[in-house]
């Protein structure tokens, strides 16, 4: 049975990790504002520039659209790019992310098609290098980068679209965290090549107006689309950054309040040993007193 030194040595220590805690709650509850922002407003230029893409790609069809819209034909090959954090201490955010992503390679493995993987994050790349390291081709650290820009995740953007133009993948596939609010974080996929038109964006139809574009939709494309997918990345990042830390502000703080009602718990054991252990020297002392 421990001691009442070892009891009062075991509350110092939770207590000291429940300053550790709340300090880590607030470290994240700052970031997260700035991190919210940034997401949010990644989100207004994705969707335009999607929009924009949508109504260009109603004037090309067949083999006049480029293969990053229409794709080359065939659905064997799958890169399948899995964005986590870099650190943990935030619950299940990285861990639900690396299920979809497992469930949905599983899947394609299933149908006897070929799959590659990309890591965006340490988190995720340990967690499926258990399983499919003969599969994972890259892991992105992205770390490094306090601010995210089009120029940090550029790398990931020209690997995927190596992959595509080489012919090693057919079908390019981000998962990722979707930040919906300060507790609700969720899981999704985002098709990038061949890119995904509709599930996107809207074409926008504010009027019967005909447009001629110069040059023309075709090498417009060629452009935008390259483009388009280093965005769509950046603002998928920029949302997984955001619930990053919002599901560490949570966990962070459920933690602070657990080691609150230890230390409760432990603090009402430690009273009921001392009082005991001074009842007992009591009663000693009168028997030894009677003795007497």
């Amino acid at each position: 049975m421990a001691s009442l030194k070892d009891m009062r040595n075991q509350i110092a220590s939770v207590k000291a990790t429940q300053k550790i805690t709340k300090a880590m709650q607030m470290v994240a509850a700052a970031k997260l504002k700035r991190a919210q922002d940034a997401a949010e407003n990644a989100r207004p230029y994705a969707a335009r520039m999607a929009s924009v893409i949508a109504n260009l790609a109603k004037g090309v069809s067949g083999d006049d659209a480029p293969v990053l819209l229409g794709g080359n034909g065939s659905t064997q090959n799958h890169l399948v790019i899995v964005s986590t954090s870099d650190r943990g201490l935030c619950g299940g955010f990285n861990s639900q992310i690396v299920r979809a992503a497992r469930d949905y390679i599983n899947g394609l493995i299933a149908e006897g098609k070929g799959v590659k993987i990309i890591t965006v994050g340490r988190k995720g790349n340990d967690q499926l290098k258990r399983q499919y390291a003969d599969r994972i081709i890259a892991t992105f650290d992205m770390s490094a980068h306090k601010v995210l820009t089009l120029d940090a995740v550029q790398p990931i953007a020209d690997a995927a679209v190596a992959e595509f133009n080489d012919g090693r993948a057919d079908v390019v596939t981000l998962f990722y965290s979707r930040f919906k609010s300060v507790i609700s974080q969720v899981p999704t996929p985002k098709q990038l090549i061949p890119a995904q038109i509709d599930a996107v964006a809207e074409p926008s139809t504010g009027s019967d107006a005909v447009y001629q574009y110069e040059p023309s939709e075709e090498e417009i494309l060629e452009t935008l689309l390259p483009r388009n997918l280093t965005v769509q990345i950046l603002s998928s990042l920029l949302e997984n950054t955001a619930g990053f830390y919002a599901a560490q502000m949570s966990a962070m703080d459920n933690a602070t309040r657990n080691a609150g009602e230890m230390i409760k718990a432990m603090n009402l054991k430690y009273n009921r040993k001392r009082q005991a252990q001074i009842t007992t020297e009591l009663i000693e002392i009168i028997a030894g007193a009677e003795a007497i």
